[in-house]
């Protein structure tokens, strides 16, 4: 194994960056700028049940140190991701990649993740259980323990594949949550996601986002990321991946002594396609700079 290698439930990374779901599409619109393949996997795009529009326009929002999105995971729908989307990923990226799932139902995720079990290059689910965008689903089922393991046993039991849950920041006690997963026989846990925000328009005193809120992504919420990264990774016995406002060799770096084993990198791929490369080619240096052999010592180093 090399310097950046690590092992995410049993599957090994060439490197521990992962592009996270909602900011690297289903792969092949960022291989238009470099060789995707040097990444350790990629999250795609959230995908439910049946086809989605998403949310009404306007969408996005610019806020200090971040933006808030309401896309309100538009997407084809899963048969459409398994017949057109994972066929033209095989063509540009040949490792296997984290399928990211949403629903409105124990059911529905259930449904989406046994259709993706069969996929040779889905390596793991990612069950998104902590979507603040969408009304009646999402967030709801990732703010409640009980909820939370309910989906999770549902997920489990119809499907082989490395399960994460991917949990929601806006909560009280992200650690219950996170080790309610876990006892439902979740393989890993992935945070955080966005954190619930909005902008008022000063000019028509409205907000600026149709859907009036939406989440707040960026280095802005990169420390709040890290602290429950930090609590979540000390609680439980499964890995943890690290997600929120990492954008440079260093937070991946400070994400992993916080617990991560794995680190995904978000809104920084819409400012630069091509930051998830050059973070990976600036962490042998960092690691030097810093002492650090290999990426698996410093796993949940910080003391």
């Amino acid at each position: 194994m090399g310097r950046l290698n690590v092992t995410l439930c049993g599957i090994e990374l060439d490197n521990p960056v992962i592009p996270a779901s909602g900011t690297f599409g289903y792969g092949h619109e960022f291989a238009e700028f470099y060789d995707i393949n040097v990444l350790g996997s990629f999250s795609c795009k959230g995908t439910t049940l049946a086809p989605r529009f998403g949310n009404e326009t306007p969408r996005i929002a610019e806020a200090p140190a971040g933006m808030i999105n309401a896309v309100g995971l538009q997407n084809p729908g899963v048969d459409a991701v398994i017949a057109e989307e994972l066929p033209r990923l095989a063509q540009c990226f040949h490792k296997p990649i984290l399928a990211n799932v949403s629903g409105f139902s124990m059911e529905e995720y259930a449904a989406v993740c046994q259709k993706l079990d069969s996929q040779p290059q889905v390596g793991w689910l990612e069950v998104n259980i902590s979507c603040p965008n969408v009304h009646g689903g999402g967030m709801s089922f990732g703010t409640d323990p009980a909820q939370a393991a309910a989906v999770t046993r549902a997920v489990k039991a119809v499907t082989a594949k490395p399960v994460i849950m991917k949990l929601s920041p806006n909560v009280t006690d992200i650690v219950a949550v996170a080790k309610a997963c876990e006892e439902a026989g979740a393989d890993a846990i992935s945070l955080i996601n966005t954190l619930m925000a909005m902008r008022i328009d000063l000019k028509t005193r409205r907000p600026v986002l149709a859907n009036t809120t939406g989440g707040l992504s960026g280095p802005a919420v990169f420390p709040v990321a890290l602290r429950m990264v930090w609590q979540v990774a000390r609680s439980i016995s499964i890995p943890v991946v690290g997600l929120g406002g990492v954008s440079s060799a260093e937070d991946v770096i400070e994400m992993m002594l916080a617990g991560a084993t794995a680190v995904e990198i978000g809104a920084a791929n819409l400012v630069d396609p091509c930051i998830c490369k050059r973070i990976i080619e600036e962490l042998p240096e960092v690691m030097d700079r810093y002492g650090i052999d290999n990426l698996r010592d410093i796993i949940g180093g910080a003391n």
